[in-house]
Parts: structure tokens; C-alpha cells; sequence
């Protein structure tokens, strides 16, 4: 894993242009701190920093054609590089390494843009066609590697995060207000949202393609959640479910490094557990968080499970002081506003893999997606057949949605639920009718912002411009949604990617790959009950993980939220309402944000609810990233750690 900067046409600052690509590649140098590379000509300047996981020896970035035509900057992973190799070498390819970066670029001259469709990986990159004076930039279908442009004065910049364009002479960071706005209310950014004025990221299975002064966008790669044909008998779907998960995690053990996996105690990480220590010699190291807070400790279930596979397992324990100390660090990797703070416990475990010398870890991330997992799925099963129902139903599946949740368990809980699901019974908000209990925070969020008129038209203009969307069912709408929004906007990225390769740790998600996700969409709701989340998944491994596993029911990954600045440091109201601040932050209802601060330290515990802890995180994130990024003081500074390699096409002729 690794990460990628560049600069393309327009008029490059005067000086040297090493030193440039130098200083981009330098803000981003934790995701590489192994190797750095770069290529300049006339047109172009663009590098990698390199976390070297395959080919460790000659897996130099940036690769080049042998006849020194095209160059490839590459961030990412292509888990299938040996297949597509071999496929390459019948048809007459000549290797010089065995890095998959060599594949991808090998690829994309045999097959041109088709090539993607072959591909299983997590990526993003940049190749270059030096004589067509053509930059192509990629992102990988499920969005796991980030990839963001800016325009400044004629130029096209572009990196994996965007803290690498504070190194760039003249461009200033400044908040959009529209993308804050739905950012707030749909709790993550859109797919080309960055929260930036004149920056965006390249959606997820999409293509930028810049030629000169001309641009073209396009899409690569579609989210199919259109149910294939189902298999015979349930024991026939719970054998595909194991076969293709355990090919999924083959090729993600693909590395001359060693992998770890991170183990939370829930399902899907325990599935991934168990499948990569019976592929391993050597006992598998684990990675685990724990709470003090019991509420959102998982700490007995992650014993049962690396207890059961005999795992070398490394827990981190995390105290609210914790949360509160790592926030602006965590905020300034993650770059966007975030509405909880769960990352900044995924910040500090990160840490703690790299200390214990890992590069790469497998987690369970996606799951959730792909195998109906969440809530909001049943909500949407439940509000799209509400008028079929009979109350008792209504009753019963309520019960059943969100068990974890105080307020949706106990005697009488359903039907004091009854009324606020009644509802959302109709649509409101077009095309995001499976959503709309969920956006009644963010609209809570909202309120922060000084002009949030319209925050969910993104999310509408999103659905409405999707072909096909409106065919889809209710469920499919917001697996759709899910998969767009919060999975790549929040949990690949924010919880994810930045946390992770804040440390030089690369993250692969077993449960993301492409067969597994068709097959999801083939087997979900033809067995089982529907309302019993991942039924399938609980079938196929209830022989091999411990039963409490298996029996608890989803329990989503949670930290404490706005109790932990409460708790641990009550100054901070101090920080969060100060008033020049506030006012220089200047996209904020600055009456609305100090209240807000002040109910939240002044009120009782009990009174502080989802919506306010969400709006809390929002603002305090906010606050950092005007520090960070606005400000400038996320900058870096100082020479390449790595030192550069350098391929300079304006003064020699080169070899490949």
C-alpha cells in the first residue's frame, strides 16, 4: 500500500520541480515510509511513496513501460496479480519484477481501460501516456483507496490525501459550504465531495482522464445488486458462502510480508479469524480494541474467539482520555468531518500493529454491506410493507431491528417505537425513502451550519441521476445507499484507509471482494428469516466459532462519543466555544454550536442522545480540520525520510 501525488499541465511554479513532488509526496509519507519515486517531464510531475508488502526487492514506484512510453503511479493492491500474470505472460508479456504493480500497468497496455474489469484489488493509481500527453486517474470499484483532484490556476493536482496540496506554492484549503451541509446530514461525504472548495475525490469505480486541456469523466465499474439465480437448497448457498469467502481471504493473504487480522468479536471478523489461521504454519497474530465503558466493550467474545484459534493476540485498551487526546491526530489524517468518533479507537490500534512490526491486516469491514447486516435494512423491509401488516407484526419486528438500542428493548419499548415508525411510512425525501429516520439526526447536525437550506438535495441529485435506481427495491435503495455513502465515505476511509495507513498499515476486506458481494446479492432473503440479520453467515460458521459469537446478534462497533470530552477533559468546552474561533471557522450558526457545546457538558448524561453526540463530534472535527487544513497547520515539513528516486524525462532518454 502506498501513496500517490502529482501535478499535471498548466504552469508549475517556479524552482525545483523534485522539490515540489518531494514536498507533496512528503505529507503523505506515512502511507509509504518504505520507498519514494517520482517522474518528471514538461507536462508532468507525479510520485509514490512506497509500503513495501510485495515484491519487496524490485518493487520500485513509479514503473515504467520498456519503451519508456507509459509510467504508473500506483496505490494499492491487486489481489489476483498472479492469475492475471500468468494470463499476461501467454500472451507474450516480458516481467522485470514480480511487484502486481508491473501487472497493472502490463495490463492497462494489453487491455487499455477494459483491463479494470479483471481486476480484484483495492486501488487507486495514475498512468501516464508520455507520447498521447495523457493522464488517467483510477479509483477502485468499492472505493478502499482514496484518490482526490484540485484545480488551482490551470493545474490538475492530485494525491491520495489531500493534505499532500498544503506543500503546493499558492493553494489554500476552505470549506464548501453545500458539501458541509450534506456531509452533516447524511453523516459522510458523497462520492465526489470533499468538503473543500475546488477539490474533489474520483468516485468510487470511476475514471478521470485529462488530455491537454480536455477532460473526461466515466464510470467503470457499476454497484449490481440485481439478485442472480438462487441456489437450489440452502445447504447448497451456505457451501458457496464458504467457498468463496475462503478464496477471498487466499488471495488477500497474498504477501511477502506477515498478515495480521483484526478481531472486534462480532461475526464477520471472527469468520475472517478463523479462515486465515487454518491457511497459516505459524499461529495468526490478532489485533483487538477494548473499552472501560462496558456498554460498547466486546473484550469476552474477542477472548473466545483468539482463545478458540489459538492466535497470538494483542489487545489495546482505551480509556475516554484517550479518545479525547488522539482526536485532532486522528481528525487531521481523516480530513472530513466525522460524526462519531469510532476512528479515533481504530487510529490508536493501528498504531499498536505497527509497533508490533505488521503491514497488513484483514478485517470484516463490508459484511455488513453485502449480507444485510445493518439495521437500517429491516427498517426499510418493515416500512415498505407497513401497510400489509397487522399491528402485531408491526410490533414484533420493531422488537427485532435494533436489540443492542435501550429504546428498542425492555417492556412496552415497541410500541413506544410504534409512532416514530409510523412516520416514515411515506416517502418525503425522494429516492431516499429507506433513510429518512436516519437523516432526522443529520438534519439535527445541520442546524450548525450557518446556510444548510437544502442538505439532502446531494444525496437526491446522487439517486435520481443513478440508472436504474428506481427500479430497485426498497432493501437494494439502501444497500445501494450504503454502499455509495457511508461504507466509502466513512468506513473504507475515515474508520478505515486513513486510520490504518496513518501508521503504514494496509487494511483488506475479505468480504469486498467482487465475487462475494454477487453472491451476497444472490443468496440474501432467499433463505432464512429476513429479519434475522446474515442468517446465512451464521449457518455456515456456527460449527467453527464460539456459540456466544454466533448467537449475540449483530453489535456494531461503537466508542464513546460525547461522554468521553465530558469525562476525561471538561475543558474543552473552553476550546470548542471559543468565540474567534467559531467566528473565523466562518460557516457556522455560532449560537446554534456554543448551546449545543454547553447542553452537551451542562445536561444530564442521560438526556444526550444520538443526535446531539453526532452533532458534537461534527462540530468538534470541524474545529480541527480548520486548524489543520485551513490554517495550514497539518504541513509538514522538512526533506523525504525515504530519500526519491527520480526519472527525469526532460533531461535524459530513457531506459524503462
Amino acid at each position: 500500500m502506498c501513496g500517490i501525488a502529482g501535478v499535471y499541465g498548466g504552469e508549475r511554479p517556479p524552482g525545483d520541480d523534485r522539490a515540489l513532488i518531494a514536498g507533496l509526496l512528503r505529507q503523505i509519507e506515512h502511507r509509504g515510509p518504505d520507498e519514494a519515486g517520482c517522474y518528471l517531464d514538461d507536462r508532468l510531475v507525479m510520485g509514490t511513496v512506497r509500503l513495501s508488502i510485495i515484491d519487496l526487492a524490485s518493487g520500485s514506484q513509479p514503473v515504467g513501460s520498456a519503451d519508456g512510453r507509459w509510467w504508473l503511479c500506483y496505490n494499492g493492491e491487486l489481489y489476483n496479480y498472479r492469475e492475471l500474470r500468468r494470463e499476461l505472460q501467454r500472451l507474450g508479456a516480458r516481467f522485470r519484477t514480480d511487484s502486481d504493480t508491473e501487472v497493472v500497468l502490463q495490463a492497462w497496455l494489453r487491455w487499455g481501460r477494459d483491463c479494470l474489469s479483471r481486476f480484484n484489488g483495492a486501488f487507486a493509481f495514475a498512468v501516464y501516456d508520455s507520447v498521447a500527453d495523457e493522464l488517467t486517474l483510477v479509483r477502485d470499484r468499492y472505493g478502499k483507496r482514496p484518490l482526490f483532484v484540485a484545480r488551482h490556476e490551470g493545474a490538475w493536482l492530485f494525491a491520495s490525501e489531500m493534505k499532500a496540496f498544503l506543500a503546493y506554492p499558492g493553494f489554500r484549503f476552505s470549506f464548501d459550504p453545500e458539501h458541509l451541509a450534506s456531509i452533516f446530514a447524511t453523516w459522510t461525504p458523497l462520492p465526489a465531495q470533499s468538503g473543500y472548495r475546488d477539490i474533489e475525490q474520483v468516485p468510487m469505480g470511476e475514471y478521470l482522464c485529462l488530455r491537454g486541456d480536455d477532460v473526461e469523466r466515466g464510470r467503470w465499474a457499476t454497484l449490481d445488486l440485481e439478485p442472480g439465480p438462487a441456489p437450489e437448497s440452502e445447504e447448497d448457498a451456505i457451501e458457496l458462502v464458504r467457498a468463496e469467502l475462503a478464496a477471498a481471504v487466499d488471495v488477500r493473504l497474498r504477501s511477502d510480508v506477515e498478515v495480521g487480522v483484526y478481531v472486534s468479536g462480532g461475526l464477520d471478523s471472527s469468520i475472517i479469524a478463523h479462515l486465515a489461521a487454518g491457511r497459516q504454519a505459524a499461529p495468526l497474530r490478532t489485533f483487538s480494541l477494548e473499552f472501560e465503558d462496558a456498554v460498547v466493550d466486546e473484550s469476552a467474545e474477542q477472548a473466545a474467539v483468539t482463545g478458540e484459534l489459538g492466535t497470538r493476540h494483542h489487545a489495546v485498551r482505551v480509556r475516554d482520555e484517550d479518545v479525547v487526546q488522539a482526536f485532532p491526530a486522528a481528525v487531521k489524517h481523516a480530513e472530513v468531518p466525522a460524526f462519531r468518533t469510532a476512528f479515533v479507537p481504530m487510529y490508536l490500534l493501528a498504531e499498536q500493529v505497527q509497533a508490533a512490526g505488521i503491514k497488513v491486516v484483514l478485517s470484516g469491514e463490508g459484511a455488513d454491506e453485502a449480507f444485510l447486516g445493518y439495521g437500517i435494512f429491516k427498517d426499510a423491509l418493515l416500512l415498505d410493507a407497513w401497510h400489509d401488516l397487522d399491528e402485531q407484526t408491526r410490533l414484533d419486528r420493531i422488537a427485532r431491528i435494533y436489540p443492542y438500542l435501550p429504546h428498542f428493548s425492555g417492556e412496552g419499548a415497541p410500541k413506544r417505537m410504534l409512532g416514530l415508525y409510523r412516520q416514515f411510512t411515506e416517502e418525503h425525501l425522494p429516492g431516499l425513502f429507506s433513510h429518512q429516520m436516519r437523516f432526522q439526526n443529520g438534519r439535527f447536525a445541520a442546524r450548525l451550519l450557518r446556510d444548510a437550506s437544502a442538505p439532502f438535495d446531494a444525496a437526491q441529485r446522487l439517486v435520481a441521476d443513478e440508472p436504474g435506481y428506481a427500479d430497485l427495491g426498497a432493501v437494494q435503495k439502501a444497500q445501494w445507499l450504503e454502499f455509495r455513502t457511508l461504507l466509502a465515505g466513512y468506513l473504507l476511509s475515515t474508520q478505515g484507509d486513513r486510520m490504518t495507513l496513518g501508521h503504514g498499515v494496509e487494511n483488506r476486506c475479505p468480504f469486498l471482494d467482487p465475487a462475494v458481494v454477487r453472491l451476497a446479492a444472490s443468496v440474501n432473503h432467499r433463505f432464512g428469516d429476513p429479519f434475522d440479520e446474515k442468517y446465512l453467515l451464521k449457518r455456515a460458521y456456527a460449527d467453527v466459532l464460539p456459540e456466544r459469537v454466533v448467537a449475540k446478534g449483530k453489535f456494531p462497533y461503537r466508542a464513546t462519543d460525547s461522554a468521553a470530552f465530558v469525562r476525561a477533559w471538561p475543558d474543552y468546552r473552553d476550546t470548542l466555544t471559543d468565540q474567534a474561533t467559531l467566528d473565523a471557522i466562518g460557516v457556522l450558526d455560532t449560537r446554534f454550536a456554543r448551546a449545543l457545546v454547553d447542553r452537551v457538558f451542562d445536561g444530564p448524561a442521560e438526556r444526550i442522545g444520538t443526535k446531539e453526540n453526532q452533532a458534537f463530534t461534527l462540530l468538534a472535527s470541524l474545529f480541527w480540520l480548520h486548524h489543520w487544513f485551513v490554517r495550514g497547520q497539518a504541513l509538514e515539513r522538512g526533506p523525504l525520510r525515504a530519500g526519491l528516486r527520480v526519472v527525469d524525462r526532460r533531461t535524459s532518454v530513457l531506459p524503462a
